[in-house]
């Protein structure tokens, strides 16, 4: 038995479905221990929106290490973040007229969540929160309440209340707005539904299968945010920095959320990080009320900066992403209509988007497929029925379109397997 198989427990789970051990890794590409590499459609989860080891952050770091810099400071006041701070202020929140402050939580997006909800809690002085169907927003306890998956909240053991779930745009039939059922339900003191704190919401839903929230829909929800009096948290962990092809995915819709969660790809190199963005007049906590032994991570503080300036000084690399995210759209669409038995629809906006195939098993058998031919990437969705690609918004064009070759490979593979199995069994 491997290191890993005696001594990890079995809760991981990409392991799994890529059984290797990785070694290398630069820009788009993954290299194993014997060489091989991977086209990388995964990039940690989206958590690697500039490519791996990019070499401006690589050496910005290491001459942060250098220097001696400071590595834990809790809360305190440091070089490095400044820097940061000024950067995003800068390129940031000024060009977009955001007034926010930032609260720098726990490494991971989940206690950037937490955050949120026990602030606008404390606020407003209520207790629920309205979530939505198929909405991922953490595994630790409040965040969870929030979150739809039921295999994530199984997992729980204990009873999760505080959030009431409401319907997706689009979860409802594509021709109903399920803003105005929340409206109605808000405006109805015998609904059931608690007013709330506030409503939580991803504009485009990460591992609740890629589903994008139209433009009317959330400027709507905004609208029925603010007729209630109830807060607007956007939840831009997976689908902010850039991956919709703005730095913030609620840029399109035009509206200001109270309050924005920010983690994975803010680093810029995979180190952990995560703030909570807030509405200066709703910052009223005391000092110390949410906090963590690892809030402010300073190594991500430097790489942060150096991806600040290096891709967000204009809209430059913005429109680089929009115009990768149209090649990933047509790749789609050409699998589309080589499989068109098989493929439902696709969902999703910018470099995060989606192939819905006709079962969890298929596509399963395209990410095996996928792996077996040298392209990593993974599924989600409430059954594992989406084909995922979040690939770095750094890959190249040959990249991208040798990783949508594969793909398109490993559809046929997979669906032949599957004919043929059907037949065995016949």
């Amino acid at each position: 038995m491997s290191i890993f198989e005696r001594r990890e427990s079995q809760v991981q789970s990409y392991a799994k479905s890529f059984p290797v051990v990785f070694d290398k890794a630069q820009g788009a590409t993954l290299t194993d221990e014997n060489g091989n590499k991977f086209i990388d459609f995964l990039a940690g989860a989206g958590s690697l929106n500039y490519g791996h080891n990019d070499p401006d952050m690589r050496e910005a770091l290491i001459e942060y290490l250098g220097s001696g810099g400071i590595t834990h400071g809790l809360d305190m006041h440091t070089r490095a973040k400044a820097a940061f701070l000024n950067a995003f202020e800068q390129y940031i929140l000024e060009p977009r007229k955001l007034d926010y402050v930032l609260q720098f939580t726990g490494p991971t997006g989940a206690n950037a969540v937490e955050a949120a909800l026990k602030l606008a809690r404390k606020v407003t002085g209520r207790s629920n929160v309205i979530s939505f169907t198929n909405g991922f927003h953490g595994v630790t306890l409040g965040a969870l309440a929030t979150t739809g998956n039921e295999h994530h909240r199984g997992a729980a053991g204990v009873d999760m209340p505080g959030s009431s779930t409401m319907p997706y745009d689009g979860y409802l039939g594509k021709d109903l707005d399920s803003t105005e059922y929340l409206d109605r339900a808000l405006g109805d003191p015998s609904s059931g539904v608690d007013l709330p704190a506030a409503v939580i919401v991803e504009c485009v839903q990460g591992e609740g299968g890629l589903t994008a929230a139209r433009i009317d829909w959330l400027q709507n929800l905004e609208k029925v945010c603010r007729r209630h009096d109830v807060l607007l948290i956007v939840d831009d962990i997976q689908a902010g920095c850039g991956r919709t092809g703005t730095f913030f995915s609620f840029e399109p819709a035009g509206i200001k959320p109270d309050m924005v969660t920010l983690s994975k790809s803010l680093s810029g190199y995979g180190l952990p990080f995560a703030v909570t963005l807030i509405n200066r007049d709703l910052d009223i906590w005391e000092p110390g009320e949410h906090n963590g032994t690892f809030r402010g991570n300073n190594h991500a503080f430097v790489t942060a900066t150096v991806a600040l300036e290096k891709f967000w000084q204009d809209d430059s690399f913005a429109k680089g992403v929009k115009d990768k995210g149209e090649k990933l759209l047509s790749g789609f669409k050409a699998i589309q209509e080589n499989y068109a038995d098989q493929v439902v629809e696709l969902r999703g906006r910018g470099m995060m988007r989606g192939i819905v195939v006709e079962s969890g098993d298929l596509a399963s058998r395209i990410v095996e497929e996928s792996f077996k031919r040298g392209l990593v990437i993974e599924t989600s969705g409430a059954h594992g029925e989406v084909v995922k690609c979040l690939a770095s918004l750094t890959i190249t064009d040959k990249e991208l379109a040798r990783g949508l070759d594969i793909l398109n490979q490993a559809f046929d593979a997979a669906i032949n397997a599957g004919n043929s199995n059907l037949i065995a069994a016949e």
